[in-house]
């Protein structure tokens, strides 16, 4: 224990050009600059700001992103997996405002999904994942097609978040965190 308390307190005087200099010159051993010696040891010199107890971007990013998209979500899985809405019924002026304006709006193919005017948006059966319900676009020529709102989701984050879009997608979209699981 004492040979380990002796050899660090060695390699911290080396490093930091501390022997005496017959010792130094003696071992032949460069003396390393402060530079190398914080790049080293991982130490913030007294000039350099130090970064404890500073939050981290990534994490502030990621809470923001939560609060402005999980009352969103949550709607929309209120709307899909409760009772609230009958197959084939119309959301509420409230709900429909919701989903048009901060999903539907930002779906990579909004135009081609709202055609010539929204009458309304619907919940229903896919036609092709019978077990699934999802949201339709209701055009005022009677025509319907569904939608995703994940993938409105995700154009939504990419434009207002594009720094973080991709790590916050990957985390909670991808490996399908609590944001996005349905409680049975």
């Amino acid at each position: 224990m004492a040979l380990a308390a002796a050899l660090a307190r060695a390699a911290t005087r080396l490093l930091r050009g501390g022997l005496p200099p017959a010792a130094s010159a003696a071992a032949s051993v460069p003396v390393l600059s402060p530079r190398i010696h914080r790049q080293l040891c991982g130490l913030p010199a007294a000039d350099e700001p130090s970064t404890a107890g500073e939050a981290d971007p990534w994490a502030e990013a990621e809470a923001e992103i939560l609060r402005d998209v999980k009352p969103v979500v949550e709607l929309v899985k209120d709307i899909l997996h409760t009772c609230r809405y009958g197959n084939g019924g119309f959301l509420s002026p409230n709900d429909e405002k919701v989903v048009v304006e901060k999903l539907l709006s930002y779906h990579p193919r909004a135009d081609e999904k709202i055609g010539c005017g929204i009458d309304g948006i619907m919940v229903d059966r896919h036609r092709g994942f019978r077990f699934s319900r999802c949201l339709f676009v209701v055009r005022t020529n009677g025509d319907w097609e569904d939608f995703s709102y994940r993938k409105c989701l995700q154009a939504y984050i990419k434009e207002k978040y594009p720094s973080y879009a991709d790590r916050f997608l990957q985390k909670h979209l991808v490996n399908r965190s609590e944001l996005f699981r349905v409680r049975k």
